[in-house]
């Protein structure tokens, strides 16, 4: 995973920062404080991220093609566009049925 942060004030096209790479998922960050992380991730057709619990809520977008995003046993299918929040201290995975590229930003805000 890239840890350098972006050029700032600079302007970008998201969706143009990431390359997928087969059979792997690319995460670069673009943004990381302590406050939390704004990371852009490919995912290749058929490729899964580990089921992870976080302690903070996570804004998932969807940049690129469709993903598969389960929340404790629920699945919802995201396309182009549409967003989702993944609550804290929830089991999560996310899966590539499609490749896809995602935006994600965490902002911890304490535990709650």
């Amino acid at each position: 995973m890239e840890h350098s942060e972006f050029e700032k004030s600079k302007i970008f096209i998201i969706v143009e920062l990431i390359e997928y790479v087969p059979n792997s998922v690319v995460i670069k960050t673009i943004l990381k404080k302590t406050t939390g992380n704004i990371s852009v991730a490919s995912f290749d057709t058929g490729e899964v991220m580990t089921e992870k619990i976080s302690p903070f809520d996570t804004f998932i977008q969807v940049i690129e093609g469709t993903a598969e995003v389960v929340i404790d046993d629920k699945s919802n299918l995201l396309e182009t566009g549409q967003s989702i929040i993944i609550p804290s201290h929830s089991r999560n995975i996310i899966k590539a049925n499609v490749r896809f590229k995602m935006l994600s930003t965490i902002i911890k805000s304490g535990y709650d």
